[in-house]
């Protein structure tokens, strides 16, 4: 009988942690409303007019309806990392990361999920494919159909960003103090070299170039299974950062820098509306899709890909990770993380 993937679990380290993805959105927009109109105008330059859109097209070749949020329900959002090194003249590259925050308004609990990048599955209109292409065929509406229809839930906002846009975040906020867990060197001929890996172990104070590059590294044992994690782990990183005195006072700065990177479908009154949710948020469980025991390594056309078991069980997955967990009271003192037995589904 197979045992179900455990979603990765918090220890009491991380219960102070604010949901995640958010960093780029729902905590700087939070502070917006503290901190007037000037910020409000830097934010609401994140939504790109028709024919200015980063990802999206004016004349797609399906229209995909996106679901609208109405403040009470549970709200999803789809953050969209791109690397536009990819994509030829005039066409849109794949989706390079991907992540899902899904936030509760009524428990105040948000989780993070990190879609791996060659899932084959289906994609509307296409047929089936790798499920980082469906940004190439439909922009962002497409991409959070697929992904949502994967996860069994309604995407309502997506933020996209590249390369350029994540470091520009990092950098504005001064960098971001965190422990790269080993070397990581990795040579990468594109761009004149202009995005080689080359870590060194330990703490330090990571710029967005080497913020970029930890993120980013995937050339390893584990390859895109682990870098998924190191994402989720440094998003929530860089979210905790974006909390501090000197950047909530330096926020429109901060916006500005990133605004020509950052397209969203989000505007003001929605960025308040979630920066509203956010306060009091926070961190539950955060999980990798499809998780390892329904994970199925296949050959499509020639090319390795990953499938999954079905629709079904990562649906119930879903569930089983957003579902509110009552706190532990037999945490490890030690630091370690507590196992958290699995919900029953009704």
């Amino acid at each position: 009988m197979r045992t179900r993937s455990k979603p990765k679990t918090k220890t009491k380290k991380s219960k102070w942690l604010i949901s995640s993805i958010i960093i780029i959105l729902v905590l700087i927009i939070g502070a917006s409303v503290y901190w007037g109109a000037g910020v409000l105008g830097s934010a609401g330059s994140f939504k790109k007019d028709p024919g200015e859109s980063i990802i999206n097209k004016e004349n797609p070749e399906i229209v995909v309806e996106i679901p609208s949020w109405e403040g009470k329900e549970r709200v999803n959002i789809l953050l969209l990392g791109g690397d536009a090194r990819e994509a030829e003249d005039n066409e849109l590259a794949r989706s390079d990361s991907m992540l899902v925050a899904s936030i509760d308004p009524v428990t105040k609990q948000a989780n993070l999920f990190s879609i791996l990048r060659d899932t084959w599955t289906d994609i509307e209109g296409y047929g089936e494919g790798r499920i980082n292409t469906a940004i190439t065929l439909g922009g962002a509406p497409l991409a959070m159909k697929t992904i949502g229809d994967l996860l069994g839930l309604e995407i309502q906002y997506f933020v996209y960003t590249d390369f350029e846009g994540f470091k520009a975040l990092v950098d504005s906020i001064g960098g971001v103090n965190f422990t790269v867990e080993k070397n990581m060197k990795y040579t990468d001929n594109a761009d004149k070299n202009r995005y080689d890996i080359d870590l060194k172990a330990g703490y330090q104070l990571l710029d967005g170039d080497k913020a970029l590059q930890y993120v980013r590294f995937r050339h390893d044992a584990m390859s895109d299974y682990t870098r998924t994690e190191r994402q989720r782990n440094f998003i929530m990183t860089v979210a905790k950062e974006m909390q501090s005195t000197w950047n909530i006072i330096n926020m429109k700065k901060i916006l500005d820098s990133i605004s020509p990177y950052i397209d969203t479908n989000m505007d003001v009154s929605d960025m308040l509306k979630l920066g509203q949710t956010g306060i009091g948020l926070n961190m539950g469980d955060t999980a990798q899709i499809p998780p390892f025991d329904y994970l199925r390594e296949v050959n499509r056309g020639g090319a390795e890909v990953l499938s999954y078991t079905s629709k079904d069980d990562i649906h119930n997955y879903v569930q089983e990770v957003v579902t509110p967990k009552p706190d532990a009271t037999d945490e490890p003192s030690d630091g370690t993380e507590a196992t958290t037995p699995p919900t029953s589904l009704q």
